[in-house]
C-alpha cells in the first residue's frame, strides 16, 4: 500500500501517484464511482463544496458609509460653525438634515443590495457525477472528494481533481495561472515538483472546458481547492456602474461645481451689501445643499434594482447593471430558433426508411440516433413514462422514443460498448459514435447522426431490408426532395448512417466517407404561444427581430411564417453563402435577411458587427461555448439557461425559461429604466435650479432673501425628498413598446427636459420674485411674506412631481394614483408643509406664521399656473413628435 494513505489529502501530491491509488484513498470505483453511503461519510468529513463567500456589508457600514458625500461635508461644516455661533436652532435643524439624508440614503442602498444578492444567488452550476454505477446530474455544491465527474465543452469545473479518461481535452486556465491559451490536457503520471501551470493531468475549478471530453475523480472541494487558497479571487468583484450612472456622476460633479461657486459668489455678495453673517452664509450652504442632485445616483441605484428585479420575475436573470440600461436602447434581437421561438418540447413526429412500413429498418434509425446522443437516463430500471433524462430537448425525445422500439440507451450501450467519437459541434454538424460490433468481433461500427444534406453527401449505398442499395444520381434527388418536403412543412430532420470499419479510431477525413445511408428522424417543436404576440410587440416598439439557427432554411422559413413574419426567399442566407460574399456584398445585402440558416458562431459574429457599424444596438441570444465571441461582442449579450457555463459567464442576461418573449419584457423594462431615470432627474433639477435663481437674484437686488436656509432645507429634505424616492417606483407606462428605440448615446437631458428645467424654472422664478416683491414693499411682515413664498415653493414641488409621472403624456391621459409610493409621498409632504405653518414649534424653528385660507388660494393657484407651464410644454412635445411620425 503506498504512503498516501499515511497523508491528509492537504499534503496528498495528487499529480504524481497513480488513478487507482486515489480511487482507494477516497474508496471510489472506476465503473461505479461513490455509492451513497460513502457520500455521506465525504460529505461529513469536507463539507459541501462552496467557496467562502465575501460578507455583505453590515447594517451599520452601509449607514456610516452614507456620510461619505460631498453633500455630507457641506452640511458638517455648516452645522459646526453655526454651532460655535451659538446659533442653535439652525445648527439642530442642519444636525437634523444630516441624519434624515443618511437615513434615506441608507434605507435606499440596504434595499438595493439586498436585491441585487438575492440575483446573484440564482444562477447554479450542475455537474453530472457517476454515483452507484450511474449518471446523475446534482448541483455541483454537493459534489464530494472521490466523486467522478464527467466533462463536456463549456462545463466549469467544479473542483480540483485528477484526470482518468481524456478526449482531445482543451482546458482554459486563464482564471487561476492567467494563460489565455487553452491547456491540452492528458492522464500521465507527473513528477512531484511540476509547477501549476504544467499539470496537465489535473483539473481545477473554476476552470473553462473549451474543447473535448473527460472523465475526472474530485481529489480536493471547496477551500480545499487552488482557487479556494487563493482569497483575492474568491471576493466579490464590485459591481460596474453603467454608463448612465457615469454620465450622471459627471454631470452631477459639474453641477456641484458650478453651484459651489455661485453659492461662493452668493455669500461674497450678500456681505457685501452688508447682509447679516450667520444668515447668508447657512442660506448660501443651504442653497447649495438643495442645489446639488446628490439623490441622483442613489434614486438610480434603485431604478437599476428594481428593474432588475421586474425582469428576474419574467424569468430572465440580469447579470449586469449596465445591462438593464443598455436593454432600454435595444433596436435589434438576433434569436436562436430553438428553445426561444419554439416550445423546445421537441418529439418525434415520425421515422423515414426508403423501405416504407419496416419496423426492423426504423429500428435501425431510432438506434443509430440513440447511440449517437449524449443525453442519459439516471433511472432505466423504471417505466419510460417516469424516465428521467438529462441532456438536450432533441436527444431526450429520441430516447423516449426508442421506449416504442424496446430500445434502452444503457442496454444498446452495454451491447456495443463506445470506443471512440466525435461529439456534435456546430463546425460539423453531426456526431459520431465508434463501437464494438454486436454482431462481429472482428469488426467496430461507426454510427452517425446529423444534417440531412451532410449525412446524405457522405454516404454511398442506401440500406433497405437488410440490404445495401448503391445510390444513384435519382435515388439521391428522391431523397433529397424528401427531406426538404419535411423540413418545408417545418420539422427537424436528422439524417443516420452507418459503417462497419476494422479501425479503433475515428478520423473524419478517412473514417467518415462511404456510409450506409439508413432513414430520417424527423421531429417537431412546436411555436411558443407567446412569441407571435412577442415578435409582432418588438415591430411595434420600432425594433427588428432575426433569426440566426443551425437549422435547415426551410425549417426555419416554416416557423418564422407562424410567427407572422412573411419571409421570402430573397431574405434568407445560409452559412454557406456568408462565407462567399465579400465585406461590401454582405453589406449592402444584410439589412434585408430575417433569417440565417445554417450558420456557425463565426457568422454570428459577423452578422453582429454588421448592424452595429450601422449604429443599431444588438442583443444576441446563444447557449454554446463557441457562442462565446458573438454573445461578447454584442451590446446585449443573451445566454439560454439551459446553454454552457461559458455562454452565461460571458452573457448580460441569462434567460431562465429560454423564451424570446422574456427577451422582448426585459427590453421593456430597459426603456422604463430610462424613462424613470429622466423623471427623477427632470424633478430634482427643475427645483434645485429654481431655488438658487431665487435666492441669487433677491441678493443681487439687494432684496431680503426670499426664503431661510432652514425654510429651504426642509423643503429639500421632506417637500422634493420623499416624491424623489416615490418617483424611483413609477410604474412602466403603457405606451412604452409602442415608441421608437433611443440611441444608446443619446443625451442626458433632452431637449424637453431642458425647456421644463430651465424655462419653465425662470419664469416659476420672476412670478415667485414678482410676489416676494409686491407683498414686501406693501410693507408686510417678513416672517409672513417668506411664509408666502416657502409655501409657494413647497407647493410647486408637490404638484410638479405629477407631472413628472410621464414626459410624453399630459396629466389628464395618466392614472395619477397608480404610484401608491407617490401618493404616500404626496400625503406626508402634504402634511409636513401644514406641520410647518401651523404648528408652533415648527413656527418657532422655521419662523414661518400661520396662513389665511385665502391666502392659500393664491399659493394653489400659482402652483396650478406652473403645472399648466409644464403642461403645455409636454403637450408642444406631444403634437411635435405625433407630426414627425
Amino acid at each position: 500500500m503506498s504512503t498516501i494513505f499515511k497523508e491528509s489529502d492537504d499534503k496528498i501530491i495528487w499529480h504524481s501517484i497513480s488513478i487507482n491509488e486515489i480511487i482507494k484513498y477516497f474508496y471510489s470505483d472506476l465503473k461505479n464511482g461513490l455509492s451513497m453511503d460513502r457520500v455521506k461519510i465525504n460529505q461529513k468529513k469536507f463539507g459541501k463544496n462552496k467557496l467562502p463567500q465575501e460578507k455583505p456589508l453590515s447594517q451599520l457600514r452601509i449607514f456610516l458609509e452614507q456620510l461619505k458625500s460631498p453633500l455630507i461635508y457641506i452640511l458638517l461644516l455648516a452645522g459646526i460653525v453655526t454651532l460655535l455661533l451659538k446659533e442653535y436652532t439652525d445648527s439642530g435643524v442642519i444636525f437634523v438634515a444630516v441624519f434624515l439624508n443618511t437615513f434615506v440614503g441608507y434605507i435606499q442602498e440596504s434595499k438595493s443590495s439586498k436585491a441585487l444578492r438575492k440575483l446573484k444567488n440564482v444562477l447554479c452550476i450542475r455537474s453530472i457525477v457517476l454515483r452507484d454505477g450511474r449518471e446523475k446530474e446534482i448541483l455541483a455544491d454537493e459534489l464530494v472528494p472521490g466523486d467522478i465527474v464527467l466533462l463536456r465543452p463549456g462545463d466549469r469545473v467544479p473542483a480540483d481533481g485528477r484526470l482518468i479518461d481524456v478526449d482531445n481535452l482543451k482546458v482554459n486556465e486563464s482564471t487561476l495561472t492567467g494563460e489565455w491559451l487553452p491547456a491540452s490536457k492528458d492522464n500521465k503520471i507527473l513528477e512531484e515538483g511540476t509547477s501549476l501551470a504544467d499539470r496537465d493531468n489535473m483539473v481545477y475549478m473554476g476552470t473553462i472546458i473549451e474543447d473535448g471530453r473527460a472523465k475526472f475523480i474530485i481529489t480536493s472541494s471547496g477551500t480545499r481547492t487552488e482557487i479556494g487558497k487563493i482569497t483575492s479571487l474568491v471576493r466579490e468583484t464590485k459591481e460596474d456602474v453603467t454608463p448612465y450612472q457615469k454620465k450622471l456622476a459627471n454631470f452631477s460633479k459639474i453641477i456641484g461645481l458650478i453651484i459651489s461657486l455661485i453659492c461662493f459668489a452668493i455669500f461674497i455678495e450678500g456681505i457685501l451689501v452688508g447682509g447679516n453673517f450667520i444668515e447668508i452664509f447657512v442660506t448660501a450652504v443651504a442653497v447649495a445643499v438643495a442645489s446639488i442632485p446628490e439623490g441622483l445616483p442613489v434614486a438610480m441605484t434603485v431604478i437599476l434594482a428594481i428593474g432588475m428585479q421586474k425582469i428576474f420575475k419574467k424569468n430572465g436573470l440580469v447579470r449586469k447593471l449596465s445591462a438593464a440600461e443598455t436593454l432600454g436602447s435595444t433596436s435589434i434581437i438576433a434569436t436562436d430558433k430553438t428553445g426561444t421561438l419554439t416550445e423546445a418540447k421537441m418529439s418525434v413526429a415520425g421515422v423515414y426508411t426508403y423501405t416504407e412500413a419496416s419496423p426492423e429498418d426504423e429500428s435501425l434509425v431510432v438506434k443509430i440516433a440513440i447511440l449517437c446522443s449524449e443525453s442519459f437516463i439516471e433511472n432505466p430500471e423504471d417505466k419510460a413514462e417516469n424516465w428521467k433524462i438529462t441532456g438536450m430537448s432533441t436527444e431526450k425525445s429520441i430516447i423516449l422514443e426508442g421506449a416504442k422500439y424496446d430500445l434502452i440507451k444503457n442496454k444498446l450501450e452495454e451491447l456495443e460498448p463506445q470506443i471512440d467519437q466525435i461529439p456534435f459541434s456546430s463546425k460539423y454538424k453531426y456526431s459520431t459514435t465508434l463501437r464494438k460490433s454486436s454482431s462481429n468481433n472482428n469488426e467496430n461500427i461507426i454510427y452517425m447522426k446529423g444534417a440531412p444534406e451532410l449525412i446524405l453527401e457522405k454516404s454511398k449505398y442506401l440500406y433497405s431490408k437488410n440490404k445495401k442499395i448503391e445510390i444513384n444520381k435519382k435515388l439521391r434527388d428522391f431523397l433529397n426532395k424528401k427531406y426538404e418536403k419535411l423540413t418545408t412543412d417545418g420539422y427537424r430532420v436528422l439524417g443516420t448512417a452507418y459503417k462497419n470499419i476494422k479501425s479503433k479510431h475515428l478520423n473524419p477525413d478517412e473514417s467518415l466517407h462511404d456510409l450506409i445511408f439508413v432513414g430520417f428522424i424527423f421531429l417537431e417543436d412546436p411555436v411558443r404561444k407567446s412569441a407571435k404576440q412577442a415578435i409582432q410587440k418588438c415591430y411595434e416598439a420600432g425594433m427588428r427581430a432575426i433569426i440566426i439557427t443551425g437549422d435547415h432554411k426551410l425549417t426555419a422559413k416554416s416557423v418564422a411564417n407562424k410567427l407572422g413574419l412573411n419571409v421570402g426567399d430573397k431574405n434568407i442566407l445560409e452559412g454557406r453563402d456568408l462565407d462567399k460574399m465579400s465585406e461590401e456584398e454582405f453589406n449592402s445585402r444584410f439589412k434585408d435577411i430575417d433569417i440565417y440558416a445554417r450558420v456557425e458562431p463565426k457568422h454570428k459574429l459577423r452578422i453582429i458587427k454588421a448592424w452595429q457599424a450601422a449604429g443599431e444596438v444588438v442583443a444576441m441570444t446563444g447557449d454554446g461555448i463557441n457562442d462565446a465571441p458573438a454573445l461578447k461582442q454584442a451590446n446585449i449579450g443573451v445566454a439560454l439557461g439551459s446553454g454552457t457555463e461559458v455562454a452565461k459567464e460571458v452573457s448580460d442576461i441569462v434567460l431562465l425559461t429560454d423564451d424570446f418573449s422574456v427577451i422582448v419584457s426585459a427590453v421593456e423594462e430597459g426603456r422604463s429604466i430610462i424613462d424613470n431615470i429622466r423623471k427623477v432627474i427632470t424633478y430634482l433639477l427643475s427645483d434645485s435650479f429654481t431655488e438658487i435663481v431665487l435666492i441669487g437674484t433677491s441678493i443681487l437686488f439687494g432684496l431680503p432673501l426670499p426664503v431661510t436656509a432652514v425654510q429651504i432645507l426642509w423643503i429639500n429634505l421632506l417637500e422634493d425628498g420623499l416624491p424623489n424616492i416615490a418617483l424611483a417606483f413609477e410604474p412602466k407606462e403603457k405606451d412604452l413598446m409602442k415608441q421608437k428605440p433611443q440611441s444608446k448615446n443619446s443625451p442626458l437631458l433632452t431637449r424637453e427636459m431642458k425647456i421644463i428645467i430651465f424655462v419653465i424654472g425662470l419664469l416659476t422664478d420672476f412670478i415667485l420674485l414678482g410676489l416676494f416683491f409686491w407683498l414686501w414693499n406693501n410693507n408686510h411682515n417678513i416672517e409672513y411674506v417668506r411664509t408666502i413664498i416657502f409655501a409657494s415653493l413647497a407647493v410647486d414641488s408637490i404638484l410638479y412631481a405629477f407631472c413628472c409621472k410621464s414626459l410624453r403624456k399630459n396629466l389628464w391621459n395618466i392614472n395619477l394614483f397608480d404610484n401608491k409610493f407617490l401618493v404616500a409621498a404626496w400625503f406626508l409632504s402634504v402634511l409636513g408643509l401644514f406641520l410647518a405653518i401651523y404648528l408652533p414649534f415648527l413656527n418657532r424653528l422655521l419662523g414661518t406664521i400661520a396662513l389665511s385660507a385665502s391666502m392659500w388660494i393664491i399659493i394653489g393657484g400659482l402652483g396650478l399656473i406652473n403645472v399648466l407651464l409644464i403642461e403645455i410644454v409636454k403637450y408642444y412635445f406631444i403634437v411635435r413628435q405625433k407630426t414627425n411620425i
